[in-house]
């Protein structure tokens, strides 16, 4: 591994979501930023996001930049470009005018990643692992990718809401995909968007505390937090999910920002699930493997959490009952919890450990599979029961999402980025 820290800058201009700068005084005893970016194959993005950087009003943050990819690419003819990609961005970064960045080089020969260990999630430990050996327990990691826009205020936001939340273990921040000039690309990404939104939405209404986007480029924790859950987990996809199920079981995870960020529209298959892949998807119209779950299957989720109580007193049947005893081979799960537990709220809380945001979608995941139902009819249901006015109503009776114009499903998405922007804020302040 090679670490280099440069301590030059320069400014760049770039737009900021909000149009009232936070102001950072310095405070003794602070709270520092610290800026986890991974970058594999990024040279040609990676320069939006570093000006993003430098543009920032917060003083005194650290960036720390992992170049990854496997040491097996260099030997791998259809993997070489990678390679040189990863080589150019080093050589970008080496001389770039960021102050307190840090370069951890697992790209060039002889310092990639071994078999075994591979993927963003390897490089997102490496990276935390890294932070938390210079870091004080108060510090905070920024989750970033290297194709990610945000404005000027966004880490001094980040700063602010831990401050007033100390108790806080994370932050799922607000995202939104700005679109692009290819409609093809569009579509596909709003059709993943409009996935992620009516999930997030729907089991926010099951009242499961599992009802976060994770996004890998929109995450933010304290290094206490992260320490407490002894890190994170390099999958190989998917690690972003797993660290924020994590946070949320070891306490408050914060869901409302005034800045938003704005992750890279584009297909990418340098994970094996996630934004990337599922836009490749798309643009093949292959969505099974992201439906719009029916309404009656979130449900039974909520029904079955909202006899949590009950089951405090004794067993009561639920309708996840089946999935719970097959995927857990069980008869009665919550018995072990009544007798580990003789307080109702930490019986409540040790359910939605044990059901947790995995196991619901995996619930989910199984139910749709034995009774789909068409991705534009549940979604149409969706808005008549809780949005029934809603602007949208002639566009959702007659919705396709690969035939109805761009616009139409673009204005459906900004209609749920609204909404769920609107009821994040406002939990945040009740």
């Amino acid at each position: 591994m090679r670490k280099v820290k440069k301590t030059t800058f320069s400014n760049f201009f770039t737009k900021s979501h909000s149009a009232i700068p936070y102001l950072c005084p310095m405070q003794k005893n602070a709270a520092t930023v610290h800026v986890a970016l991974p970058a594999m194959n990024e040279r040609y993005y990676i320069e939006e996001t570093l000006q993003c950087l430098q543009k920032q009003n917060l003083p005194d943050f650290h960036t720390w930049i992992c170049v990854n990819q496997p040491e097996s690419f260099w030997s791998h003819p259809e993997k070489r470009h990678i390679c040189e990609n990863n080589a150019i961005t080093l050589e970008l970064l080496q001389d770039y005018p960021l102050p307190n960045l840090h370069i951890l080089d697992y790209s060039s020969p002889g310092h990639g990643w071994q078999e075994g260990k591979l993927g963003v999630g390897m490089a997102r430990k490496t990276l935390k692992d890294q932070i938390m050996e210079e870091a004080a327990d108060n510090d905070i990691i920024v989750s970033m990718d290297a194709d990610t826009v945000f404005g000027e205020n966004y880490l001094a936001s980040v700063s602010e809401l831990f401050r007033k939340n100390p108790d806080a273990m994370g932050l799922a921040n607000p995202y939104y995909h700005p679109l692009v000039e290819d409609d093809h690309l569009n579509r596909a990404i709003l059709r993943y968007e409009i996935y992620m939104r009516y999930y997030a939405l729907n089991m926010r209404f099951t009242g499961t505390p599992y009802c976060f986007s994770p996004l890998g480029s929109a995450m933010a924790a304290p290094v206490r937090a992260v320490k407490k859950i002894g890190g994170i987990t390099p999958k190989k996809s998917g690690e972003d999910f797993y660290f924020l199920q994590k946070l949320t079981k070891a306490g408050r995870v914060l869901r409302y920002n005034a800045e938003v960020v704005y992750p890279g529209t584009r297909a990418s298959d340098r994970v094996f699930f996630g934004t990337g892949p599922a836009v490749i998807k798309g643009l093949a119209g292959q969505w099974s493997a992201y439906p719009l779950f029916n309404l009656n299957l979130f449900d039974d989720v909520r029904q079955t959490i909202e006899l949590f109580p009950r089951q405090f007193e004794g067993p009561h049947p639920t309708p996840m009952d089946d999935f719970l005893k097959t995927h857990l081979r069980c008869n009665d799960i919550y018995e072990p919890l009544r007798k580990n537990h003789n307080n109702l709220n930490r019986f409540i809380k040790a359910c939605h450990e044990k059901i947790d945001g995995l196991r619901i979608l995996q619930f989910l995941k199984t139910s749709h599979n034995e009774n789909p139902q068409p991705d534009e009819e549940n979604l149409r249901k969706f808005y008549l029961r809780y949005f029934p006015v809603n602007g949208l109503e002639k566009q959702l009776n007659g919705l396709s999402f690969s035939l109805s114009d761009v616009e139409i499903i673009h204005k459906i998405r900004n209609f749920l980025f609204e909404t769920e922007l609107e009821l994040q804020k406002n939990e945040a302040t009740e």
